[in-house]
């Protein structure tokens, strides 16, 4: 996918005036910027004294690079997601053939917008599992930037989650619906288990 079309999703998110992009884009972008974020306390932990053995870091770097960019493309994906929901209502409905193929287009789009935000919530929480596997483990003098990307990829799995909720009744097929929501609610128990060792969060008054 082409990077400019990555980063008008994300500058749509920023623009108060545009309604193109919403909530999963901005969700996606949040835990693209965590793996990111993540990835350069990995690198920035390597060769530390009482760190891991080098090859630890590196596999891990390499992992939330990879969720860094599947994440920034998730949010563009989001956003064509929430496009073809749009072009779907607007399609012809005179005629009996018209509103069946209109009936399946609708459809179709709002499966594809909740498999699209449920795919970068994993990726979300996958990206969450490594960074807060680092705490404790990194080096100290980034640990801030290591507790953004933990507190990002939380948040941007939590507003992933949301557009997965509100979307999933749109979906008639109830099979694929009972799996969808199996699906987010398997999410939702691993997310609990690494939030559980988020550090609290320092308000400074």
């Amino acid at each position: 996918m082409d990077t400019d079309e990555k980063v008008a999703a994300f500058l749509s998110v920023l623009d108060p005036n545009d309604s193109t992009t919403g909530g999963g884009t901005a969700s996606a972008v949040a835990g693209a910027m965590a793996a990111g974020l993540g990835g350069m306390v990995a690198r920035l932990s390597l060769n530390k004294p009482g760190a891991e053995p080098p090859q630890f870091y590196r596999e891990r770097e390499s992992a939330l690079y990879d969720l860094s960019q599947e994440l920034f493309t998730g949010g563009q994906l989001d956003a064509t997601a929430f496009k073809a929901v749009r072009d779907a209502y607007g399609l012809p409905k005179e005629s009996d053939k018209e509103k069946e193929s209109r009936r399946r287009a609708v459809q179709s789009a709002w499966v594809q917008a909740t498999e699209v935000p449920l795919a970068n919530a994993e990726k979300c929480t996958r990206t969450l599992s490594i960074v807060v596997e680092l705490e404790g483990r990194s080096n100290e003098n980034a640990a801030s930037d290591l507790h953004c990307a933990q507190y990002l990829s939380y948040v941007g799995f939590l507003g992933c989650l949301e557009n997965v909720d509100i979307n999933l009744p749109m979906i008639k097929d109830k099979s694929l619906v009972e799996a969808l929501a199996q699906r987010a609610d398997t999410l939702r128990a691993s997310a609990a288990e690494h939030r559980a060792r988020l550090p609290a969060f320092k308000v400074k008054m």
